[in-house]
């Protein structure tokens, strides 16, 4: 007869477990839009718990809807076609030839290299980008960056049919314009306006920070509109954050329950913020 000795960590899981109940049950039937990027992409393993923290929301009633980036996949490709890029103020100009590599790189191999992870971890995984079901229609954001393109026009109802049959969309951040254009669009922004029209319960926004400071250097959990904004104006919120806080701020003034910057350095990061008390980031409301 074999003896069991009740381990202090298995108890730890089983108290971990039954005290997500109430978020489980809070979150069942909800549309949860998570935009995925950084570290969370960078590697086999990482994607690997990612994914599998994905297929564990679906488990358990939990819609999910995610939505990658890819830049740094865009300029290796980029760089091997020995295609040069012209940047404008900082930011790269997406010609024809560029925009053809953007395409082929987000949703071919970025985007299947998500699909798989997740049917790896028994989930039902399937593969989009906004010119799919004409789910994102753009214009020209800037003429002087070419083709990239801000969502003007969104028709969600596919993904609300693959909601019905258990599938988790991955959305590559391309869409189409009215004259048959093809537009890059910013992963961050992409994902705010999916989770808008899906009004969605919560917008995940991944990153390789722990989430919104204060003027201390303090990372601040929760924060209203009117704080982002004053945070904004006094300079505390700056760079790369600002982008992110405009996503956050236009989801949650157009029917998205809350935004969440959330540190995807973190493991398991998603279900932290979802299924714990503590969460892992900076939440964001109206």
């Amino acid at each position: 007869m074999k003896k069991q000795d009740m381990n202090r960590d298995w108890i730890a899981t089983a108290e971990t477990l039954s005290s997500a109940l109430p978020y489980m049950q809070r979150y069942d039937g909800a549309i949860v839009v998570i935009k995925l990027g950084g570290h969370a992409m960078g590697s086999d393993e990482a994607m690997e718990t990612f994914a599998r923290d994905i297929v564990l929301m679906r488990q358990v009633g939990v819609n999910p809807v995610i939505v990658h980036g890819g830049g740094p996949m865009i300029n290796a490709m980029l760089d091997k076609l020995q295609i040069k890029s012209e940047f404008v103020n900082g930011k790269r100009v997406t010609d024809k030839a560029t925009m053809e590599v953007v395409e082929m790189v987000l949703s071919g191999l970025v985007n299947k290299r998500i699909v798989q992870a997740i049917n790896a971890q028994g989930g039902m995984g399937v593969g989009l980008s906004g010119k799919d079901a004409d789910l994102i229609t753009c214009e020209e954001t800037n003429p002087d960056l070419g083709f990239v393109g801000t969502p003007v026009e969104m028709n969600p109802a596919v993904l609300h049919h693959l909601f019905e049959n258990d599938i988790i969309p991955v959305i590559a951040p391309i869409g189409a314009g009215r004259n048959g254009e093809t537009f890059n669009i910013n992963g961050d922004t992409a994902a705010g306006a999916i989770a808008e029209s899906l009004n969605a319960d919560r917008l995940l926004l991944l990153t390789d920070v722990s989430g919104v400071k204060n003027a201390s250097g303090e990372v601040v959990t929760e924060l209203k509109a009117a704080d982002v904004e004053e945070m904004t104006k006094a300079g505390v919120i700056a760079g790369g954050m600002i982008p992110k806080t405009e996503t956050a701020l236009s989801a949650v003034r157009n029917g998205v329950r809350a935004c969440t910057i959330v540190d995807g350095r973190v493991p398991n990061s998603v279900l932290l913020e979802l299924f714990t008390d503590h969460g892992a980031g900076s939440m964001i409301r109206a």
